[in-house]
């Protein structure tokens, strides 16, 4: 693959041949030449996929409309083919083929990275090839020299009763109306270990619902090949100081929204802070407040995440200075300690840089807590009993939190936090991925205030709780006191003292 500012685009004649269809192993790398800017791009939509089909995995069976519904409409939007009736998207098809190869590159440096690509690729293979037709079937296996020989309706005929006996949840009706083919035994070594298939002479006799597992044997073996090969070519390619930045940062890139930028979702107040906590701060949040509450000190990776949690809930900074001194007893401890730190944090000093609060991903891999640390995600850094107990504390049901230690022995960290969150906040589905405890608050704030309907059955004790706290934090926020006029002024004085260079 070539990088330039330009790109060579083929006539419209010449298409068709370079895909001629819809699905594809991947075997010829891309040639044509691309701009860096695409390049990422086409990478960063190519990741956006194959984490929505890991998340869709998990949180539904494969084989049901709803895993189905919204795969699609994830390939709709993210422009990869996802009809494959369809004779005019070349620039899908391109797309899929050039970002197949680009992430090929990201993932193939480490045995983890290339198991997590090569399972997302072939689900996502899996259920493209299902949506084709028994027509366009026999046209993809004949694309990737996978064409078996379909069995006669007279051969079908003399051995209907052992097709019928030997293929799970056939009947004589059921085997007269599929289509068998013939394969060689060794191309389908799973179904017969599973004994779905009928064996006679050497040749398996499978059905075409069946099928795709011969394709995904062969997918991941060519695959798999492919990245141990593009792994030992690696080095040659880092030395390229334009593509080593980009696919070192693709392995773990953070797909979501921005946060770098303030933006405001609602005026908070002190007041507020100890009943939003309740339910719209993530548990990354919950794992570093209450014990800095009690030791009144914070380490430096911990004041970091109490810094995003205070950005996160749209601060000014004198409120942020003034939540985090009631910490620390000394104020003149306090300003020599942490005072300073926040205002760097927000840009007031140094280099006057509003700093970026981490993502779920950077908490979960980077700088994990030790002995007197309280940040870090609680799902991949709490041991699971005591993870248990903090869930059982937060009037998590039982079942949910049977849930929730499931994902997190799946190693699925993310969608354990968003199993936490539905519920938290009593919905059956929310719709979207979670990738950033500041995305966790926000969407938090938007239920909270009425964009988003929840569950509509009775709740339990717990969640009474927590939606009579919701509702004290908004009459709080609505209606002002004496305590928020006195922090109001408390704030006047407070302006000068730490605002001053």
């Amino acid at each position: 693959m070539e990088f330039s500012s330009g790109r060579v685009r083929l006539k419209t004649g010449d298409r068709p041949q370079l895909y001629p269809h819809s699905l594809q192993f991947y075997l010829e790398p891309p040639t044509e030449n691309i701009s860096l800017v695409e390049f990422e791009s086409l990478a960063i939509d190519r990741l956006k996929l194959l984490k929505a089909v890991e998340n869709l995995g998990v949180s539904y069976a494969r084989s049901t409309e709803t895993y189905q519904t919204k795969l699609e409409a994830e390939l709709r939007k993210l422009k990869f083919p996802y009809r494959a009736l369809a004779q005019d998207d070349y620039e899908a098809r391109r797309k899929d083929h050039i970002s197949h190869f680009i992430l090929r590159l990201a993932y193939c440096q480490s045995e983890d990275l290339r198991r997590w690509f090569l399972q997302q690729e072939m689900d996502l293979l899996r259920y493209r090839f299902n949506q084709l037709t028994p027509g366009l079937m026999q046209k993809f296996l004949e694309y990737v020299n996978l064409s078996f020989e379909a069995v006669s309706e007279d051969l079908k005929n003399e051995l209907a009763e052992e097709l019928c006996a030997s293929t799970p949840g056939f009947s004589m009706i059921k085997v007269k109306e599929q289509t068998f083919y013939k394969v060689g035994l060794a191309d389908a070594v799973d179904l017969f270990r599973a004994r779905r298939v009928f064996i006679k002479e050497g040749f398996a006799y499978v059905p075409l619902k069946d099928i795709d597992a011969i394709v995904l044997n062969s997918y991941r073996a060519k695959l798999s090949k492919a990245l141990a090969v593009t792994a030992r070519s690696l080095p040659a390619i880092q030395s390229d100081e334009r593509l080593q930045p980009l696919l070192k940062h693709l392995s773990h890139a953070y797909v979501g929204p921005e946060y770098s930028v303030q933006k405001n979702t609602g005026k908070i107040s002190l007041e507020d802070i100890d009943a939003l906590a309740a339910l719209a701060q993530p548990c990354t949040g919950e794992s570093v407040l209450p014990p800095a509450c009690v030791t009144h000190t914070a380490a430096s990776s911990s004041s970091c995440a109490v810094l995003s949690g205070s950005v996160l809930g749209g601060f000014i900074v004198l409120l942020a200075l003034q939540q985090l001194q009631g910490f620390v007893p000394l104020l003149v401890q306090f300003d020599k300690g942490y005072a300073y730190s926040i205002r760097h944090s927000y840009g007031r000093e140094g280099r006057r840089t509003d700093y970026t609060p981490y993502s779920c991903m950077k908490i979960i891999i980077s700088n994990p807590p030790s002995q007197g640390d309280y940040h870090g995600c609680p799902f991949r850094h709490c041991d699971a009993e005591l993870l248990r107990q903090k869930l059982q504390a937060y009037k998590v049901p039982p079942a949910g939190i049977t849930q929730i230690l499931e994902l997190v022995k799946g190693m699925h960290y993310q969608l354990a936090c968003q199993k936490y969150f539905e519920l938290t906040h009593e919905v059956d589905d929310v719709g979207f991925s979670l990738n950033h405890p500041n995305q966790y608050f926000t969407e938090s704030q938007r239920l909270l205030s009425g964009a988003r309907e929840g569950k509509k059955e009775p709740s339990n004790p717990g969640s009474s709780q927590q939606k009579a706290v919701s509702q004290e934090s908004k009459n709080m926020s609505s209606a002002p006191t004496p305590s928020s006029t006195a922090a109001a002024a408390e704030l006047e004085g407070l302006e000068a003292y730490f605002t001053e260079d």
